[in-house]
Parts: C-alpha cells; sequence; structure tokens
C-alpha cells in the first residue's frame, strides 16, 4: 500500500446543496458523508429509520437515514434525514416539492445505484445547455456493511478477512464518496459531462485517497488478473 498525505477541503462545498437518493447505507452512505466532508448541505433519503415506518429491500438491518445524517453533519456538512420511498412517484414529487420550499434549488442529486451509463449520457445532454453536468462513477470492489458482515470483519479488520485475492484492492464507501464531492468542487467539471468514470479514475485526477491514503483501483487489477493469474493486489492500492 502507497499512503499519500491528502485531507478533504473542509469549505469546498459549503453553501452547496445536494440530495443523495439510498442513503441508509453503502455507496450511498459513503457519498453522503463525503459530501458532509466538503461542508455540503445533504438531504439523506431512503426507507430505513429508527422508527421503522418503511421496510427496507435489504431486510430489518440496523443502517438508518438518521445515523447517515449525523455522520454528515459530524464531519462539517448539514445532514438533513428525509424518509422517502423512490419507487412512490408521489413520494418522489413530495420530497421535490419540500427540496424547494426550504432550499430554494439543488446543486447536485445523486441516485446511488442508478446512475447507469445511458442515463448520465442522455443527462448530460439534457442538461448542458444550462450548465449542468451528469456523470456517471462507480466504485470498485465496495466494502459496504454488507460486504463486511459477509466476510466476518469490520472496517477496521478487514485486511483479516478469509476472502478472494480481489478483495485486497476493495474500497470504503468514502472512496466514491470522495469522488463525488471532487467532482461537485471542480470548476472544470463540465468537461466529465456524459462519461462514465471509476472512482479510482477520479483520484487519479483529483488526488484524493480512500481512508487509509491509498488510492485502490479495483477495475484495473480485475484486467490485470484475467490475463494472469499472478497479480500482486497491493500494485493496485
Amino acid at each position: 500500500m502507497r499512503a499519500r498525505s491528502w485531507r478533504p477541503d473542509p469549505e469546498a462545498l459549503r453553501g452547496r446543496g445536494a440530495v443523495v437518493a439510498g442513503a441508509t447505507r453503502g455507496a450511498g452512505r459513503g457519498i453522503a458523508a463525503a459530501l458532509g466532508e466538503a461542508a455540503a448541505s445533504v438531504v439523506c433519503t431512503g426507507r430505513s429509520r429508527r422508527s421503522r415506518a418503511l421496510r427496507s429491500d435489504c431486510g430489518d438491518r440496523p443502517e438508518t437515514i438518521e445515523e447517515t445524517a449525523e455522520r454528515v453533519t459530524s464531519r462539517g456538512g448539514q445532514g438533513i434525514p428525509a424518509v422517502v420511498d423512490h419507487l412512490d412517484p408521489a413520494q418522489v414529487k413530495d420530497l421535490a416539492d419540500r427540496i424547494r420550499e426550504t432550499h430554494g434549488h439543488i446543486d447536485y442529486h445523486d441516485p446511488a445505484k442508478a446512475a447507469v451509463n445511458r442515463l448520465a449520457f442522455s443527462q448530460g445532454h439534457e442538461l448542458a445547455p444550462h450548465g449542468g453536468t451528469a456523470v456517471a462513477i462507480t466504485p470498485g470492489w465496495l466494502r459496504s456493511e454488507m460486504m463486511l458482515e459477509a466476510y466476518r470483519v469490520i472496517e477496521a479488520t478487514w485486511r483479516s478477512a478469509a476472502s478472494p485475492p480481489g478483495f485486497a484492492v476493495s474500497e470504503s464507501p468514502r472512496y466514491v464518496g470522495r469522488a463525488v464531492a471532487a467532482l461537485a468542487a471542480d470548476p472544470g467539471r463540465a468537461r466529465w459531462n456524459q462519461r462514465s468514470v471509476t472512482s479510482a479514475e477520479l483520484a487519479a485526477e483529483s488526488g484524493f485517497t480512500d481512508l487509509d491514503g491509498s488510492r485502490p483501483d479495483g477495475w484495473a487489477y480485475s484486467r490485470a488478473a484475467e490475463g494472469s493469474g499472478d497479480v500482486d493486489p497491493a500494485r493496485y492500492r
């Protein structure tokens, strides 16, 4: 692992607003937390809340949108939990109306796990004349809460997991979150419009790192491993 000295800019997104759908766990939670690191106000949406008002497809897991919002606030931003089932158009419209009334506008709307390549391409075409940018960003092997549980480890001990070699190049949810935050803070972000990129590609361009100071590139590792069974995962962190 090649550790690097890097710290998020705690003022990069001060005064900016974002909505992160699916912010309860995984990439959505990582994105919300990273936007908080940059001082953004983040509306954290999802179905899992402490009152268990709506049932999540992930079952009775402990993560909640309130906890995500608290993480955003503790990192310097403003976390705002909002219970929304994004499969219900009426609830989505109500969310949009509330945001318009309370915040006036949205600087960044991130539909976690739904920003497919074609959607980014189409949205980018429509948004470009209005100064908007649409980018599809994908992580590599994500160490989500469910993945850590599957290997019976926690974030602090993930390296000890009995797992395939590729897990050594896995990344925390904050890594893809920092990719989103870096893109949002980039005044030249229009150059990424309509593109599909990985968190590692944006890290190489913007200089941010994962929590451990490395820059994992799981996709590059996978391509290398396909051609040779003897690839050192450490070369891709």
